[in-house]
């Protein structure tokens, strides 16, 4: 798509056209290790993405309040890759809870290394590495949407 025709980028959609989602599933296949303050990772405009079962995409984590889809984040830290056991579609401002040790919230996502994987950036309470996390290959991954948090224990 030509980029002046993305109505997100061109403000198009300033509104939820979601008005139902299920949550998406995954399991952790690779923990990681490591922190940037300079990484210059450009959340691209659209607030969702699909993500497909099988694919394997990269969670990175931000301390930057302003972080949201659209703007650019430098200080993050990595946490880890999973693989989508049961495909959805991830809006920014949804929940996310990595086995019972680390949760935090979908921030945008960046297409840096698209088609091999996504970036999906989130936001916590501490900016952690998978390893300082607690993280470990085989945690389950849930991305429940904002406001079903509630039906996260059903």
């Amino acid at each position: 798509m030509v980029k002046g025709q993305d109505p997100y980028a061109r403000g198009l959609i300033d509104f939820n056209p979601f008005v139902e989602r299920r949550r998406m599933t995954g399991e952790v296949v690779a923990v990681l290790e490591g922190r940037l303050s300079n990484r210059g990772l450009v959340l691209i405009h659209a607030r969702s993405r699909a993500c497909r079962k099988h694919d394997i995409h990269e969670l990175i984590l931000t301390a930057e309040s302003q972080a949201k889809p659209g703007v650019q984040v430098d200080k993050i830290a990595y946490l880890a890759f999973f693989e989508v056991t049961s495909g959805a579609v991830v809006v920014a401002g949804d929940h996310i809870i990595i086995g019972d040790r680390w949760n935090g919230t979908v921030a945008g996502f960046d297409e840096t290394h698209a088609p091999n994987h996504i970036n999906i950036v989130v936001t916590g309470e501490k900016e952690w590495t998978g390893q300082e996390a607690g993280l470990r290959v085989g945690d389950a991954v849930h991305i429940i949407p904002a406001g079903d948090e509630d039906e996260f224990s059903s």
